[in-house]
């Protein structure tokens, strides 16, 4: 079940990446979609969509792996001391 909870969480980020780049795939080729004004805009949202996206299901993996101790030391959350 948890499994199938993760993957749901992580597509709809997947499909915000892959809209990203296909936006900025279609700037290259010239191709305006038609609630965007520009070109330039076009590929700006695109690039925005793709590193949102990216960064999601990276920041969901760094999560997953650091709650089952699975990174490297320089990836681990630094511990917090009280002082008295």
């Amino acid at each position: 079940m948890q499994r199938t909870i993760a993957l749901l969480i992580l597509l709809i980020p997947g499909f915000i990446a892959a809209l990203g780049i296909k936006w900025m795939r279609d700037t290259v080729f010239g191709i305006l979609h038609a609630p965007i004004p520009s070109l330039v805009v076009q590929f700006l949202l695109g690039f925005i969509c793709f590193i949102a996206g990216l960064g999601f299901i990276g920041g969901f993996i760094l999560h997953r792996d650091r709650k089952r101790n699975k990174v490297q030391a320089r990836f681990q959350k630094k511990k917090r001391f009280d002082s008295e």
